[in-house]
């Protein structure tokens, strides 16, 4: 009866149950409450099981929303004896999720790994069905896992189907998956229901109750049965309230008429955070003082406000158990709750959340076991748990001071899980509070923490550097540590001023810390990255002769030699750090990573490093909330497209980079986009449109000059001084980058330096300056060596010594072509002609044809990863992995791995 005028939807689902053996999708039903969605994802399910799925189900509960991974429980308990299937890491991961085993602090993204992969083992044996019901009361953790699963069903036979309401907004939301609106039913179906349930009604009710439930199924089913009784005339005189209170006015009525004993099942059932019956039924039995036993239920199952399954305990509405405990009253509420803590002995953390919801007053007893939840919740990966446990525990301390430290640091666990929202909140009830001086500094310090202190209102990196002074004075140094690096942050993405680096830098070189320390080589070489570069550089050489080094300290070490010019450095740890950081699913940390990789690898034109990597980094910013990263990448993006000569699509990246970092200043951004259009102008030709675009990047008073970057443009200035016969116009950058490089042992600089003195230099000097460059260690350079090689052809052409200039403009050709720098490789063919010699056309090249996602998954192939292995790197099913890889074969004409290594050569 419940789907009467549903045709059009059923219909739909069905249609996607049925193509799920070719593929996977998700699909969200949105619609009010009693717009028949539990109906519909009860067809579906119904119909699967029909067609051969499997089906498996969760039911988002607003009493359990606070509990870590308690929607997942429900949904991966039946499976739980395939878990072995899964590689160490993940189950582990999964099994601390699930509550299974302590093992401490699992990732979030690693259990979400866990159950793509989990899923897409037991898809081998057939198609699955995952039903998630009411999925906006899921707690946030297993939302998580589902809209991770949710990005990724691309070829496996998975079909994710989930309930919302409108206006209640879900990590699901935010994962961007297609929805289907369940809209109010039509006139004509609406009466058809009625009229299927109370076929009997006088007119007048009749068209009232038409007209009120304005097509809400459940309205249309239960408000027959509440008018029952009620004279018309009345009825039709009254005033209604608006729909969902009167639903729940319906269900009180209904509970009202019930036994006492059967009423006090149904308030300990509705606070209850599980569905277990002889749970709930032990605790009425302490609340009332009186025997309970199953045979109380069945008055409510009677009045259609229990569902009948014996084996949990469930509403047969959301609404109802809304009802019951509106109905309830604040005291009785406590009361309830203190008789579920009462049954919980054995199981503390649930105890605890029933005792603090029992507690009308500040309670520091019940606040330090909260606190104990946290860490708790913390060992199982559940951040979000974190910070509803340290918030609840501040609420309920006596002590301002501890109040304080508890609502800094859920508002800190908010930061770790990109929650803005709930910071913001957290810090604004901090903010009532009379907090000392280092209280109020680390409350500013969190509320910055999103942007790196590009918003308005941010604490500067002077304050920041005081602050972990004063941390660190107290004892905190790993606190401090993490106060310092916010404050070097802000040097990379704004600007300062030098007095703030120095500040930075001296009370970052007074922590006591091992000078090889990781942590402060990333401080000292953001904050200064020509003063304090060659102690950067020295030190990184020494702490990676060591070993055993982890993912974290690799990435970071990635990470600064990007602001150093040390890009072999920044690509090979970078690259080092990718393993660790994807086992253990810390894909905030691999976006960054993959950010750093891409950026060096396009400053030396290593295309198929870069591709690959600025593609993943995109797609892991966007997923896990850095736009302002994000923004850096497709700046990076930009500059690979120049590179590649698709002008067009930089000027699009670079814009769109733009657009991102203008509003906020983000110096490297725009430091990065600028360059893009530099190279591509370079590219193009157009060398005074490149030349002013450099010089603005080379101005500190522009919002695109960024200290780190501009170091590495000064072989494009030179090159296009004297490209548009304004060589004058790049002295004062020379000048400056001589004076840098008296400081710094910078590779990338002295590399551009060696260039930019032979192209700029006066007749009689340019000859021995070339032949200098040339003789540099340049292996791990080519682009630059091919450059040089270019110009110095160029130069002897213009000497009228055609003859000896073509060896250089063929090298730099073939490297040009080698590297996919087409620009390039057309200027040398040009210069070749001119010198009197042709070139054959430049053959495309892999990276011409693939995707970028699709050079990744060949590259991984080429050198012998199995499909299940590339997925587990990538974050994606080995079935997507397959379906990648027979596009790769189609499209390079490859029917093997052996192949396919030959075409990438």
């Amino acid at each position: 009866m419940g789907l009467i005028g549903r045709g059009e939807e059923i219909s739909r689902l069905h249609d996607l149950i049925g193509a799920v053996g070719r593929g996977g999708a998700s699909l969200l039903l949105r619609g009010e409450p009693g717009i028949g969605k539990s109906a519909l994802l009860e067809e579906a399910a119904a119909f699967a099981r029909a067609s051969g799925l499997r089906v498996l189900s969760t039911t988002g509960v607003e009493s359990e929303a606070h509990l870590p991974y308690a929607g997942l429980h429900q949904l991966m308990w039946p499976v739980r004896d395939r878990f072995a299937v899964l590689p160490p890491s993940q189950r582990e991961a999964l099994r601390a999720a699930l509550g299974m085993t302590e093992t401490i602090g699992p990732e979030g993204y690693l259990v979400a790994l866990a159950v793509l992969n989990l899923l897409a083992e037991i898809a081998e044996a057939g198609p699955v069905l995952i039903v998630a019901e009411d999925a906006h009361w899921l707690d946030t953790s297993t939302a998580d896992v589902l809209a991770f699963l949710g990005r990724r069903l691309e070829s496996e036979p998975i079909l994710l189907l989930a309930a919302t309401r409108p206006g209640m907004t879900t990590r699901l939301d935010e994962a961007g998956l297609p929805s289907l609106l369940i809209p109010p039913l039509s006139v004509e179906d609406a009466a058809a229901l009625l009229d299927a349930g109370a076929a009997d009604l006088p007119d007048a009710v009749r068209r009232r109750l038409l007209a009120e439930a304005a097509g809400n199924p459940l309205a249309l089913i239960e408000l027959p049965a509440a008018v029952g009784g009620v004279d018309g005339a009345a009825l039709l005189a009254s005033p209604w309230l608006p729909l969902t209170t009167r639903l729940e006015s319906t269900f009180t009525r209904r509970f009202a008429a019930l036994p006492a004993v059967t009423r006090a099942v149904l308030e300990v059932a509705a606070l209850n955070d599980s569905a277990n019956p002889n749970e709930t039924l032990t605790a009425t039995r302490a609340l009332t003082g009186r025997p309970v036993t199953a045979a109380d239920l069945r008055p409510a199952v009677d009045a259609r406000l229990l569902t009948p399954d014996e084996s949990r305990l469930a509403f047969f509405h959301p609404l109802i158990r809304s009802a019951v405990h509106q109905a309830a009253g604040a005291a009785r509420r406590r009361d309830v709750h203190r008789a579920l803590a009462g049954v919980l002995a054995d199981q503390p953390d649930r105890r605890t959340w029933h005792l603090a919801a029992a507690s009308d007053r500040p309670d520091e007893d019940i606040a330090a076991a909260l606190e104990t939840v946290a860490v708790r919740a913390q060992r199982r990966g559940s951040g979000a748990a974190v910070v509803a446990a340290l918030e609840r525990a501040a609420r309920l301390s006596p002590d301002p001071d501890r109040r304080a430290d508890r609502y800094l640091r859920a508002a800190d666990g908010a930061v770790e899980l990109g929650r803005p929202e709930i910071v913001d909140r957290l810090l604004s009830e901090a903010g009532r509070l009379d907090l000392s001086r280092q209280r109020r500094a680390r409350l500013t310090w969190i509320r910055a923490a999103f942007d790196d202190g590009l918003r308005g209102g941010s604490m500067d990196a002077s304050a920041l550097a005081h602050l972990a002074e004063s941390v660190v004075a107290d004892g905190d140094v790993d606190l401090a540590v993490r106060i310092l690096w916010s404050a070097a942050l802000r040097c990379f993405w704004s600007e300062p001023g030098m007095a703030a680096r120095d500040r930075i830098v001296d009370v970052a070189e007074r922590l006591p810390l091992d000078p090889l320390d990781a942590r402060l080589l990333a401080i000292l070489g953001y904050a200064a990255p020509i003063a304090r570069g060659t102690v950067v550089i020295e030190r990184s050489e020494r702490l990676l002769a060591r070993s055993g080094l982890d993912s974290p300290t690799m990435r970071l070490v990635g990470s600064v030699a990007v602001l150093v010019g040390t890009f072999d450095v920044a690509i090979t740890q970078s690259a080092a750090s990718l393993a660790g950081l994807r086992e253990h699913g810390r894909l905030q940390l691999l976006a960054r990573a993959l950010a750093a990789q891409a950026w060096a690898a396009a400053q030396l034109a290593d295309l198929a490093v870069a591709l690959p990597a600025a593609e993943e980094a995109g797609r892991l910013a966007r997923e896990t909330g850095q736009p302002f990263l994000l923004g850096l990448i497709l700046a990076t993006q930009a500059k690979i497209a120049a590179l590649r000569g698709h002008f067009d699509q930089a000027d699009e990246l670079a814009a769109e980079a733009e657009r991102l970092a203008t509003p906020v200043g983000a110096r490297n951004v725009l430091a990065t986009a600028q360059h893009a259009r530099a190279l591509a102008a370079l590219g193009a030709g157009d060398y005074p449109q490149a030349l002013t675009r450099l010089l603005r990047m080379h101005d500190i008073t522009d919002s695109s000059h960024q200290l780190a970057l501009s170091c590495h443009t000064v072989a494009d200035v030179a090159d296009a001084a004297l490209r548009s016969e304004r060589p004058g116009d790049a002295a004062g950058v020379l000048a400056q980058m001589e004076a840098a490089a008296r400081v710094t042992t910078s590779p990338s600089l002295h590399a551009g330096l060696r260039l930019a003195r032979a192209v700029l230099a006066d007749q009689d000097e340019a000859g021995d300056l070339f032949q200098t460059a040339l003789a540099a260690d340049l292996t791990r350079r080519p682009f630059i060596r091919a450059r040089t090689e270019l110009a110095y052809g160029e130069w002897l052409r213009r000497q009228r010594r055609a003859v000896e200039s073509r060896q250089h403009l063929r090298a730099a050709r073939d490297t040009f072509d080698a590297l996919g720098t087409s620009p390039w490789g057309e200027r040398a063919r040009r210069e070749l002609r001119a010198a009197g010699e042709r070139s054959g056309e430049r053959q495309a090249a892999t990276s011409d044809i693939l995707t970028a996602q699709e050079l990744q998954i060949a590259q991984m192939a080429a050198e012998g990863l199995t499909n299940r292995e590339i997925g587990k790197r990538l974050y994606i099913s080995h079935r997507t992995v397959g379906a990648h890889l027979a596009r790769i074969y189609a499209k390079l004409g490859a029917t093997s791995r052996v192949q396919l290594h030959n075409a990438l050569r």
